[in-house]
């Protein structure tokens, strides 16, 4: 395997996961706050596809997939934000009662990033794009971010699952 076949095996796990934890969830179940959180399983998925989505598009210069799904899931102005900084109250107002339409969702956000990845060459990796952190950030160190940050929240989708029931 190569550089980019790894990061495309990863990309794809947390959707597949999304996939088999949101499977048969209730709208209720999607938007409870375990231990009065203010990230519901709701918010966490939108957020998953939302963070993804919006870092593909600025590396690859192509439209969010979200032009596709802003008025399905009817969230208004904020829901154009990927949640970062969110407010208890803002994050609250993230609302989905469909789960298939947050898999779709996030599955398209998953989609877009895995033909950009296999769009890549391993020295497309190395390049700097962001010259704003020490070290400067590389496309390969931005892309395992992206990956990464999904990852995290779909291990607490899990957990908020399990306290679902």
């Amino acid at each position: 395997m190569d550089a980019t076949q790894i990061l495309v095996d990863a990309a794809t796990r947390p959707a597949e996961a999304a996939a088999a934890l949101s499977a048969g969830l209730t709208a209720e179940q999607l938007n409870a706050h375990p231990g009065g959180h203010d990230n519901s399983i709701a918010w966490l998925l939108w957020h998953i596809g939302r963070e993804i989505d919006a870092q593909v598009a600025e590396l690859s210069g192509r439209p969010q997939v979200w032009e596709n799904f802003r008025d399905r899931f009817a969230l208004g102005e904020l829901g154009d934000q990927v949640g970062y900084g969110f407010t208890p109250q803002q994050a609250r107002s993230i609302v989905v009662d469909d789960a298939g339409l947050l898999q779709q969702y996030l599955q398209a956000a998953t989609d877009a990033l895995v033909a950009y990845l296999q769009a890549l060459g391993e020295a497309d990796l190395d390049q700097v794009i962001d010259t704003s952190w020490d070290p400067p950030v590389t496309r390969g160190a931005r892309l395992v971010s992206i990956i990464d940050d999904a990852a995290q929240h779909i291990g607490q989708v899990g957990y908020a699952r399990s306290i679902a029931g």
